[in-house]
């Protein structure tokens, strides 16, 4: 069993990583943030600050949320792991 500790919102996740998500990509995440890291449901998102992973409750959401991104890693100062919840 591992240990997830944290509940980063966008800013301090974009801080983490070095780079901003584009607005769009920023307002969703903000009007869909979980606070809740026990279940995550679909269309929500939950980051963790120890280790730090991005958790998603479906593939859509992760999807739109790592390909706001990829394009931009090599930019990127710290690793994000992206999980999906099932």
């Amino acid at each position: 069993m591992s240990i997830l500790l944290g509940n980063l919102s966008v800013n301090e996740i974009e801080k983490r990583i070095g780079i901003d998500f584009p607005q769009d990509v920023r307002d969703f995440m903000n009007d869909h943030h979980h606070s809740d890291a026990g279940n995550i449901p679909k269309g929500k998102w939950h980051c963790f600050d120890i280790p730090f992973t991005l958790v998603c409750g479906d593939v859509e959401t992760a999807t739109k949320i790592y390909n706001s991104v990829k394009e931009r890693s090599s930019q990127v100062k710290e690793q994000l792991q992206f999980s999906i919840q099932r």
